[in-house]
């Protein structure tokens, strides 16, 4: 191994010394501590320091890195202590996430560190929106994400550095290839020579080097950091290493052939670096042994707050409220008052696409750092038309048009929050969010329960059926989400809602799935206000007042609803629009259920596993005694949406409607 310093100072050599002897040093103490049982788990490094201390030292403190659970030296090198990230390895309130998040699964804004969550390959795609936002300010900065060469198997990889390559953006990724995804050996995982030939296909330049060796790293990301800010592209780095231990600590090493031990025990980054230092007479064995001695040292009296660390007592009130952030305006806005809002007449008669794309035009002149994103959003102005025209008004830096790859979409939505950009993404079809499905579930939602870390994003999501669609085009899917915490989940039925919701969306700090259904894009009409709106989140709307039956429901059925309303001036109808279904307006359901005693549950969505059966289970146990009969769903049929119009017609609730209403009514 031959150490280049080219023009490093005897001084800035030592430092890099000390930099990757740090976390060698607190590994082999966790190690000991592994075995002593006092602490639970561990993630081993060892062998692969060069990469992460080498990476880092390249980098300017204020670029955000996307580590891995090997990365240890990225967290040391970005200068955390010790005393914090132990007490976040034990779960202690103290750490970096209140104890919710285990070891390396943290990030810290301070620190410009994004933590990583365990499907791995979602974190890619976070550092193409963070080089986004650099591109957009004109700043020399780029992002650097690290995969494993188990982690280049996943799509999320081929949909990062797509969509890195496709936006010219200045993102560095990094492979540490060190033969293992756990116990399948790269030969089960690749069959290209070098993962770094990779990058040729996506349109980059990819080079492949020798990962234990720290200057090597170190001038390799040096130069390719000029070069993603000089030309404005992504850049692959491949670096070949070993890990020395297994998975983790519980998986051994049985799977790994002997040989390869002796040969890159032989190719320890930290003994060759010191070795290096050593002959080149920069350091002697004294001085060795002295940072050595004060290493340990330090490391055990960083060690005592974390053993000394209160034990965790749980705030169940505090839990819940951090699973959203809050909202900060700093700026005026009208908001229409819920209880009035079904008598204003005030504004033009508008449809609801025409409502949607106008609360996202006054949007986009509101806030200079929202990004629209999706498939065919620019010039052709999206699958509806939504946004026709916009790229006009707000130019292609604003309005982007994407490769087909949802998930790295939604993970840029994520990448560019953590800039401080806001950004909305339309989903062709709701039903393509399958594919992006990770991304939205397990982190938008849940970023800032684990560590304080707002997503501002709105993924706009065009539903339903009655339009013939088939099986692909027309699902109902909103119930996916509102069981996951940390979403909220809009569902308008009118063009006044649908604006003032999504502007209030826009407004939101947190993550919005922001459903439109498509059958009522152009067949529903209603007066709409000019001015810029919101209409809050969480608050249902009473849309018709009765005292025999109340139907709680959302969406196109609301619609039906009113009809049957219409139809039968003899029953006394109390309709309830949910709007948004995460969170629910608990208060509105009890008032409605209240004024009838008698209710009935209407979506379009499948009956089982739809959000109506937790409606009746919460009017079940809250508001029993106000109840005259049994709480009755109605829903549409346990199967997948059928394409052909007579059959979509017998999938719908709607044509059960009548049916449900008689029999809760005959109850």
């Amino acid at each position: 191994m031959q150490f280049h310093r080219k023009d490093l100072s005897d001084e800035r050599l030592v430092e890099f010394y000390k930099r990757i002897l740090w976390p060698r040093m607190i590994e082999e103490k966790m190690l000991v501590l592994l075995r002593q049982g006092r602490i639970s788990k561990w993630f081993s490094g060892i062998g692969q320091e060069a990469i992460s201390v080498g990476a880092t030292l390249a980098l300017e403190t204020d670029e955000w890195i996307m580590p891995l659970h090997r990365n240890l030296g990225v967290f040391t090198t970005r200068d955390m202590p010790l005393s914090k990230l132990f007490m976040q390895w034990q779960g202690a309130r103290e750490g970096y996430s209140k104890g919710r998040e285990r070891s390396f699964h943290f990030g810290s804004a301070e620190h410009h560190i994004c933590g990583m969550i365990s499907h791995l390959g979602p974190q890619l795609a976070i550092a193409d929106g963070i080089a986004l936002a650099h591109k957009l300010r004109k700043e020399n900065k780029v992002a650097v994400a690290f995969s494993g060469d188990g982690g280049t198997s996943e799509g999320d990889f081929h949909e990062a550095l797509n969509t890195a390559a496709v936006w010219d953006l200045p993102v560095i990724f990094i492979i540490e290839n060190n033969g293992y995804g756990l116990s399948t050996p790269v030969n089960e995982q690749y069959r290209c020579e070098s993962l770094a030939d990779k990058a040729r296909g996506y349109g980059m330049e990819g080079i492949k080097i020798d990962g234990n060796n720290l200057l090597t790293v170190y001038d390799t990301i040096c130069g390719v950091r000029d070069y993603c800010i000089r030309h404005q592209k992504p850049y692959l780095v491949e670096c070949t290493t070993f890990r020395m231990r297994g998975h983790e600590e519980a998986s051994g090493t049985k799977y790994v052939p002997k040989h390869l031990f002796e040969i890159w025990e032989q190719k320890d980054p930290v003994k060759k670096f010191e070795s290096f230092l050593l002959g080149e007479q920069l350091l002697t064995e004294t001085e060795v042994e002295t940072i050595r001695a004060e290493f340990k040292e330090k490391i055990e009296a960083e060690l005592i707050p974390g053993f000394n660390a209160p034990i965790v007592v749980a705030d169940v009130d505090e839990e819940i409220a951090d699973v959203y952030a809050e909202s900060i305006e700093d700026f005026e806005i009208e908001r229409i008052d819920n209880s009035m809002l079904h008598h204003r007449e005030e504004g033009p008669t508008k449809r609801l696409i025409d409502a949607i794309s106008e609360g996202l035009f006054q949007s986009m002149e509101k806030h200079s750092n929202l990004i629209l994103m999706g498939q065919d959003i620019a010039e052709y102005g999206g699958a509806f038309k939504i946004t026709e025209g916009f790229v006009e008004k707000f130019g292609k830096s604003r309005v982007r048009n994407t490769p087909l790859c949802e998930s790295a979409i939604v993970g840029a939505a994520l990448g560019l929050s953590l800039e401080g950009f806001k950004s909305m993404m339309e989903m062709q079809f709701a039903d393509f969010v399958t594919v992006g499905f990770n991304q939205i579930i397990n982190n938008l939602a849940k970023i800032h329960y684990r560590w304080g870390q707002k997503a501002d994003v709105v993924i706009r999501m065009p539903t339903g059926g009655g339009v013939g669609a088939g099986p692909f085009h027309s699902q109902s899917n909103e119930a996916w989400f509102v069981h996951t915490p940390g979403l909220k989940v809009v569902y308008p039925s009118s063009p006044m809602d649908a604006k003032g919701l999504l502007i209030a969306a826009i407004n939101d700090p947190n993550p919005v799935l922001f459903f439109e259904h498509k059958a009522l894009y152009r067949s529903v009409s209603g007066s709409v206000p000019e001015e810029y709106y919101e209409i809050e989140i969480g608050k249902a709307r009473h849309v018709r007042e009765g005292d025999e039956v109340s139907i709680i429901t959302y969406g196109a059925a609301v619609h039906w609803a009113e009809d049957y309303a219409s139809e039968h001036p003899e029953l006394s109808v109390d309709i309830l629009d949910l709007r948004t279904l995460l969170p629910l307006d608990y208060s509105a359901i009890r008032a409605s259920v209240a004024r009838s005693g008698r209710v009935l549950v209407l979506h379009e969505d499948c009956l089982t596993g739809g959000i109506g059966g937790e409606i009746v289970a919460w009017i079940a146990e809250n508001c029993f005694e106000l109840l005259d009969a049994p709480v009755l769903r109605c829903a549409s049929l346990d199967t997948p949406i059928p394409f052909n119009i007579e059959l979509e017609k017998a999938f719908m609730a709607k044509s059960r409607l009548a049916e449900a209403l008689n029999r809760l009514m005959n109850y």
